[in-house]
């Protein structure tokens, strides 16, 4: 047995170990500011308790529905880290988040994040939070909690971690996807600004490993670096088509993330029914067909793991496509019906 009573030279602290709780109360004074200014009247409680307080309000919903969900922003992270740039972090995250539970038909009520990393920076910290913070203002939803995880030996050096969790409400009968899709109805798309939050690992090993480029390269085509191409912010579709799909004749959204328009849009379909996407209804960013031509990509791997410039996709009445898609782009989007749902097999068909 190994002898444990001999003396040690010095005594081990929990910053010796690698957690500087320290810096990580500085961060977050930091921040308190950009947080405060994201609640509203219904907030309670406020920074540094055990948990978020908010008054419930349900007046204006019969049957009220709330909704959740959970992710992160993947390794996008680690093109951040290349730039370095971790300015939209944050607003990718709860963009992406918000894009999803609008895919139930809710509207954002509040926000909680997790902030993971080997070594806290304060500064890194301070963008990703703060961009948090922004597009919560930007959706009138506060940021009520979040987690700062310092592990070392858990993340590796220099990696972090960004997650967050959205809470929605939806009324019963408004909830999506309503069950009234048949042959015939209009599949429309909503443009993506780039790769969003998803396939990065792909486009890394691609544009970085394959393709020997840096963050800092300009390519014909791409309106800006690399880099600056790679981290434009996850877009949120809230402010747009939360109004327009109080319309009966919108039956369905889907986001489209991992997995791209083949996995995402079956989640909305019902049994019966297929979408056939027409590809030449709009032309997929550059960024997407600068990845495809260095990597030889294969189509499908591309359409399954991008989004390939649709960012969100609406199924809707073929009687009312032409107002929604005309309403969508006088609220600044870039919209266009791009297929149709046909009776067939449950599944997606991109010719």
């Amino acid at each position: 047995m190994p002898d444990i009573h001999g003396a040690f030279p010095d005594a081990v602290t929990y910053q010796d170990a690698g957690v500087n709780i320290d810096e990580a109360k500085r961060s977050l004074r930091a921040v308190t500011s950009e947080i405060r200014s994201t609640y509203n009247d219904r907030v309670l409680g406020g920074i540094g308790g055990f948990g978020g307080l908010l008054a419930a309000d349900f007046s204006g919903y019969d049957r009220p529905i709330l909704v959740s969900s959970i992710d992160g922003v993947g390794t996008k992270t680690k093109v951040a880290a290349m730039v370095p740039n971790y300015s939209n972090l944050g607003h990718d995250i709860v963009n992406h988040c918000a894009n999803d539970i609008l895919c139930q038909g809710a509207k954002p009520l509040f926000f909680l994040d997790y902030f993971g990393c080997s070594t806290l920076s304060g500064p890194i910290f301070e963008q990703i939070v703060g961009g948090m913070a922004a597009a919560c203002r930007e959706l009138g939803m506060p940021l009520i909690g979040g987690e700062t995880a310092e592990m070392p030996g858990v993340y590796l050096d220099g990696e972090l971690d960004v997650v967050g969790t959205i809470i929605g409400l939806v009324d019963f009968e408004k909830r999506l996807p309503r069950a009234k899709v048949q042959p015939g109805d209009a599949v429309v798309g909503i443009a993506s600004n780039g790769l969003h939050t998803n396939g990065f690992s792909l486009a890394r090993r691609v544009l970085f490993e394959v393709g020997g480029l840096s963050v800092r390269d300009e390519l014909d085509g791409l309106d800006g670096t690399i880099g600056e191409v790679l981290l434009k912010p996850h877009r949120s579709y809230v402010p747009a088509l939360l109004p327009l799909i109080e319309d009966p004749e919108v039956y369905a959204l889907a986001h489209i993330t991992g997995g791209g328009l083949y996995d995402n849009i079956p989640r909305v379909l019902p049994a019966g029914l297929r979408v056939l996407i027409e590809k030449h209804a709009w032309t997929p960013p550059e960024i997407f067909q600068t990845i495809q031509r260095i990597g030889n990509v294969p189509e499908i791997d591309m359409y399954r793991t991008f989004n390939m410039g649709i960012g969100m996709v609406a199924l809707v009445s073929r009687f009312s496509a032409p107002g929604f898609v005309n309403a969508l782009n006088e609220a600044g989007e870039h919209a266009a019906v791009i297929g149709e749902v046909q009776a067939g097999p449950h599944d997606v068909q991109i010719i």
